[in-house]
């Protein structure tokens, strides 16, 4: 279980990191998806992989960590804001410029500032 865990967190962090270093808006939005889904699934693996115990410490022989639990939900809601915020930056970029490149346009051989 832990090795399907920690190879389902290393493939997430592989596509996010690849789709990050991509050009184009959308690409990298999906790779901070990604990038955070694989965070999330390693702050919920490090409180101990336990299936069927309950989250709370009573009188219980077993029991998982709820800490991860509530970091993750934190995380989420974290996530979620920041999508939104990466979308709007993007789609204001795309339709101030009518282009999603991601990379900063070429300086101009004269030594101004950018090709107009």
């Amino acid at each position: 279980m832990e090795f399907l865990v920690a190879s389902a967190i290393g493939v997430m962090t592989a596509g996010g990191l690849y789709l990050v270093l991509r050009l184009r808006t959308f690409p990298v939005i999906m790779g901070m998806s990604l990038l955070t889904y694989a965070v999330n699934v390693f702050l919920f693996a490090s409180g101990r992989l336990t299936i069927g115990a309950p989250p709370i410490l009573m009188d219980a022989e077993r029991y998982t960590d709820p800490l991860p639990q509530a970091l993750v939900l934190t995380a989420i809601v974290i996530s979620f804001g920041m999508t939104a915020v990466v979308v709007m930056i993007a789609l204001g970029a795309y339709l101030g410029a009518d282009d999603d490149h991601v990379d900063d346009p070429a300086p101009a051989k004269d030594g101004s500032e950018g090709a107009a």
